[in-house]
């Protein structure tokens, strides 16, 4: 009986899915407004009305967890948890259809597992147990919500500051090649996103991208795939890369240090692919842009600031033994008292004099251009007035410039910026998975996995998941099991896990961001054509990591 409710529960989980993309591929190809289908709105009435039966639910595990000793992973109160969870993550990942935020479905089903769950021990006067259990899955949220909103705060401050900007103007105005452009492109994906998120740093190389190579169909496709591969792989040898790294790290089952011992096995995972596709670059030059874009006041000290505050964290854990969240807390103040700083010193008083002397020239270029034409001589006519009207349109962009250059800088303006639904989707994801092993499904799955196979095994397939699932719930699934593994092991799960997602374009954030950025030009099946070179990347760094950490699997 317990087999066929748990068949019926997935099966009618996986037609909705089945359904949702049918009518996605339907609007795509007839370029259709997509809205919720009305079978969709049936799937979602009859999820409603299941929640009234949550009672019974309660009633009939009351009745019989004395003799299974509160083991629900047999249990129709157990059933209903998975039932609620696969709805609400099917739900997060058809966010680009309903246009209805991940984190809602997420945090909504967290909230009735644990309604479930402590409903389940009240009936068994257990309820203590499971308001602990709840309690340590959100002290695990809050210590990565807090540093995760150091990290934003940084980022977004940079990026506020036109850190990234002046990068790219920067790359555009220096003439390379396209074969250049691939190679540099690459290199900084994979060093700049060791401490920046993955979709800030795709987006910012996919802007040089579509910039220098625009009119290029296949120098932008291959180059995407690379900033893919490269960000992706980047991300997985440091503590601060990708959420996968920074939840190892909180868990503290991996030393700051050992982290950097991926690095070369994280290059070989970006270089394969790299090279193979390289022999299919044009070896073209674009046309050069000259565009200016001068950095804000504060931009370098910021930057330095994010390096103290990365250092800060790093001797709070491994000198004082404490939380790296207290450690980045502490870096937020520094951010907060420079802040400060900006707001009370004059602007002039911190423009260096390069950035005058630059600023002077490009206005000095924009008046010869503006008065290059005295007439604004048209087919049929003259305008007599143009020069007065291209006059007032410098002066007022002038003025624009120079207010943009001087605006007050607010650290509460950038924290108020976060990505909060990614925020609370990962409450969401922490606290069902969560719940999810308090149950006991977590361990059945631990002890299939890593007792049953290989440990190597299994960490592999943990990389191919994460092409399909979100690294950061497939490594938080991971950790909940708590597998009794080498230190080896645990490297190459945070390995494979943090580049499994360049498999598929839909895999991480960085894929699904160049997708929308590039509007056509990379798509899911130019990203398809080369995976087969991705995994070739993928084992070559496996290989790598048991060739140079083979002493982290001596246990």
């Amino acid at each position: 009986m317990d087999s066929y409710i748990v068949f019926c529960l997935f099966s009618f989980a996986l037609l909705s899915y089945s359904y949702l993309l049918n009518h996605c591929c339907r609007n795509r190809r007839t370029k259709a407004a997509t809205r919720l289908p009305p079978l969709c709105k049936a799937i979602l009435t009859v999820f409603g009305l299941l929640l009234p039966t949550l009672s019974f639910a309660i009633d009939q595990t009351g009745e019989t967890s004395a003799d299974q000793s509160l083991n629900l992973t047999h249990h129709w109160g157990g059933y209903l948890v998975v039932l609620l969870f696969v709805i609400a993550y099917i739900l997060a990942m058809l966010e680009e259809i309903t246009d209805l935020r991940k984190s809602k479905p997420m945090v909504f089903a967290a909230s009735l597992i644990w309604v479930i769950i402590a409903g389940i021990y009240a009936h068994g006067d257990m309820t203590a147990q499971a308001g602990a259990a709840f309690r340590t899955t959100l002290e695990a949220y809050a210590e990565l919500f807090l540093f995760i909103l150091v990290s934003m705060s940084y980022l977004n401050a940079m990026e506020d500051r036109g850190v990234f900007e002046r990068l790219r103007v920067w790359l555009l105005n220096k003439g390379f090649n396209y074969r250049q452009l691939f190679w540099i492109t690459g290199f900084l994906s994979f060093f700049i996103s060791s401490a920046c998120n993955n979709l800030t740093t795709a987006l910012l190389m996919g802007s040089v991208i579509l910039a220098m190579g625009k009119d290029n169909r296949r120098f932008v496709s291959l180059s995407c795939v690379n900033v893919v591969v490269a960000t992706n792989a980047g991300g997985s040898f440091s503590p601060f890369g990708d959420i996968t790294t920074l939840l190892v790290w909180q868990r503290g089952v991996v030393p700051f240090a050992d982290f950097f011992s991926l690095l070369i096995p994280a290059l070989v995972n970006f270089i394969v692919p790299a090279a193979l596709m390289y022999f299919w670059i044009p070896e073209a030059c674009p046309v050069p842009i000259e565009e200016s874009q001068p950095m804000k006041r504060g931009g370098i000290a910021i930057i330095v600031l994010f390096i103290l505050t990365i250092m800060t964290s790093a001797c709070f854990e491994n000198f004082l033994h404490l939380p790296p969240t207290a450690g980045m807390m502490m870096g937020l103040t520094y951010l907060k008292f420079f802040s400060y700083y900006l707001q009370k010193i004059p602007a002039g008083l911190i423009h260096s004099q390069k950035d005058t002397e630059e600023y002077q020239l490009e206005m000095q270029a924009e008046r010869d251009l503006a008065v290059k034409d005295l007439t604004v001589v048209k087919e049929g006519y003259i305008d007599y007035f143009g020069p007065m009207k291209i006059m007032h349109r410098m002066e007022k962009w002038e003025h624009d410039r120079e207010e943009q250059l001087n605006e007050p800088f607010d650290v509460f303006t950038k924290v108020a910026n976060l990505e909060w639904d990614t925020l609370l989707f990962f409450y969401g994801v922490m606290v069902a998975v969560g719940g999810l092993s308090f149950i006991g499904y977590l361990e059945l799955t631990s002890q299939y996995l890593y007792t049953g196979m290989d440990p190597t095994i299994a960490n592999i397939l943990v990389g191919f998941a994460s092409a399909f699932v979100d690294n950061g719930t497939i490594m938080l699934a991971v950790l909940t099991m708590a597998p009794d593994i080498s230190q080896g092991q645990w490297l190459l799960v945070t390995l494979t896990a943090g580049v499994g997602g360049s498999m598929l374009a839909v895999g991480s954030a960085a894929g699904v961001g160049l997708m929308g950025q590039t509007k056509g030009l990379y798509t899911f099946t130019s990203h398809l054509k080369w995976t087969p070179a991705i995994v070739l990347g993928f084992f070559a760094s496996i290989g790598a990591h048991f060739l140079i950490n083979g002493h982290y699997f001596i246990e």
